[in-house]
């Protein structure tokens, strides 16, 4: 059995930190937020938190990145994560700080692949609302014409963006917030696009392994058929008791035959006696 690589071990030893440092950094990027009036120093350890955050992030690329077989391919084929360490010091972008962390974070996340699109998605869907709710509402909260100033209100116009509803009661009015608004309004789109296609292909793999399971039935009832014929011709070539005693047996394959559910239909059973 092949041992995993250096990377891979460390990659699977720092998943479950860096899941918890995600988490912290969502609550520090959060609470400034939420509450504008909480003391200078909640909000600078908010800062901290986010600082030793991103930090964490960037090391474990610089490790992993150190670590790797390859490292010209594996910057070319982990080019998001690099980004993802790198937009958060752009100080107008510095509203990607949370989606870069969750972005990272997905990057890393190694589980089943059963379950691995539904993670994905879920995981998507909350990040976005929380991202898209947060970052508006930093943003309009202090505009003059601006009609979403409570954290009620900011979840509220994520919902209706994201599922391009769009009631209309609140709106961003910066240039920044309609920004924002497009792209919840693409990623909600983006992510409805790939529910939608993923639930079809569950069902044409359902159709698929139906119809291979009608077909090896078929083989075997034609399987049967062809005993049945070559039966018959021996029983053309035999008499007497030895013809009596093969008839029986090319009826008892008949039924056995018969008795065979045939594909895409119900099960069809027909009563046959032998004839002496």
């Amino acid at each position: 059995m092949k041992e995993p690589s250096r990377q891979l071990v460390w990659e699977r030893r720092s998943q479950t930190p860096l899941l918890l440092l995600a988490v912290a950094f969502a609550v520090a990027y959060a609470v400034p937020i939420v509450a504008p009036d909480a003391r200078a120093g909640v909000h600078r350890a908010c800062t901290h938190v986010e600082w030793v955050v991103w930090g964490a992030f960037a090391v474990d690329y610089l490790v992993r990145l150190a670590l790797a077989a390859n490292r010209r391919h594996f910057v070319r084929t982990h080019w998001l994560d690099l980004a993802a360490v790198v937009l958060p010091l752009v100080q107008p972008l510095r509203l990607l700080r949370l989606v870069a962390t969750l972005m990272l974070v997905g990057r890393r996340a190694r589980m089943a692949p059963q379950i691995q699109l539904t993670t994905y998605v879920a995981g998507a869907v909350v990040g976005l609302l929380m991202f898209g709710s947060l970052a508006v509402l930093s943003v309009e909260r202090d505009a003059p014409d601006g009609n979403i100033k409570n954290l009620g209100d900011a979840v509220w116009w994520s919902f209706t963006t994201m599922t391009t509803v769009g009631y209309g009661d609140h709106s961003p009015t910066t240039g920044l917030g309609r920004v924002l608004a497009v792209g919840l309004m693409l990623s909600g789109i983006a992510l409805l696009g790939v529910v939608t296609a993923n639930i079809a292909a569950w069902f044409i793999s359902r159709f698929e392994r139906d119809d291979r399971a009608d077909m090896l039935q078929l083989a075997a009832i034609r399987e049967l058929q062809d005993e049945v014929r070559a039966l018959r011709g021996e029983v053309a070539r035999l008499g007497g008791t030895t013809a009596a005693s093969a008839a029986a047996e090319v009826a008892a394959v008949e039924v056995a035959a018969v008795d065979q559910p045939q594909p895409n239909a119900p099960a069809q059973r027909e009563a046959t006696s032998p004839t002496p």
